[in-house]
């Protein structure tokens, strides 16, 4: 098992920058942003630039990561691949497969993404859908050996009520998306907040749990006898803002850092645990956010074998 971050939270610093910040902070792999150029989104960030991405720039990529004695354990592009509109679901669709060509020419082996879904339909009708979509998906990737991961966050402020905008939450929709040959870059966090115990779930599915994210989460007391499950519904000007709880970074929330790294090892677990940082209180600034990842890295690092 290696500790890895997401670069995405630092998205006005270069690749170049983070492997040199990262290396020194005792991370040993990058899972890289790679969004568009365009987009401006809260984490999300463009590290690397896929379009076009050739061996030359694969070489300079490798040879950047060797001197810091990293290594690229994905390549990050979440977003929705239901969208409701055409135009926008086929631009989703055409960057993915860009993303899945740059993960060929690194030999990066996992590609991660979201199911998303069209929010102007029920779940049956997305689940129909997606059996559609993600069979070329699936294929393209697999014929350049490149493997896509789906995280399971709920994606609720996709949902104009709050509800998953993300229909890969749950096992039982994680049964279902292994039917289509998706893998699960697991999360405890999103499991902690919805009901699902993050332990348990591991070695049912751990012959499909191929990378993880490590991000945490603080339940705010007594909050949720106010907003009830699903959140604010009133005032909701964010709309991901709950009410009542928030992600931190690990050792500052309600996961048991201990139950899952041991898991993950019990269970065989060998790849990248992923620090994904969004917690709100190291946030802001290029400083806070790299002192949110150095607590994390505290947190971890004395839990994994060197």
């Amino acid at each position: 098992m290696k500790l890895g971050m997401l670069t995405a939270c630092l998205p006005q610093l270069s690749l170049a920058e983070i492997a040199q910040w990262a290396s020194q902070a005792g991370y040993e792999a990058l899972e890289v942003a790679a969004w568009p150029a365009v987009g401006g989104r809260d984490f999300e960030a463009s590290h690397l630039p896929v379009a076009g991405f050739d061996a030359r720039a694969a070489d300079e990529t490798r040879a950047l990561l060797e001197r810091h004695r990293l290594e690229i354990s994905a390549l990050a592009y979440y977003e929705n691949n239901l969208h409701p509109d055409p135009a926008r679901r086929a631009d989703i669709h055409a960057h993915l497969r860009t993303v899945v060509d740059a993960a060929a020419v690194l030999g990066v082996p996992y590609v991660g993404t979201f199911v998303g879904r069209d929010w102007t339909r029920p779940v049956a009708a997305n689940l129909e859908e997606a059996a559609k979509v993600f069979p070329d998906l699936v294929d393209y990737a697999g014929e350049r050996g490149v493997k896509i991961i789906i995280e399971n966050c709920v994606m609720e402020g996709w949902h104009p009520d709050g509800y998953p905008g993300n229909l890969a939450y749950s096992p039982e929709l994680w049964e279902w998306m292994f039917d289509l040959d998706l893998y699960l870059n697991w999360d405890p966090s999103h499991l902690t907040w919805i009901g699902v115990e993050p332990v348990a779930t591991i070695a049912p599915y751990a012959h499909r749990i191929v990378h993880a994210q490590a991000k945490d989460i603080e339940i705010l007391p007594g909050r949720v006898d106010r907003y009830g499950f699903f959140g604010k519904a009133v005032l909701r000007e964010d709309p991901w803002d709950t009410g009542w709880w928030r992600y931190r970074v690990p050792g500052r929330g309600q996961v048991d850092w201990n139950a899952v790294v041991d898991a993950l090892y019990e269970h065989g677990f060998t790849g990248t645990l992923s620090v994904e940082h969004e917690d709100p209180l190291w946030g802001g600034t290029e400083e806070k956010v790299k002192t949110g990842l150095e607590i994390a890295h505290r947190t971890l690092r004395p839990l994994i074998v060197a």
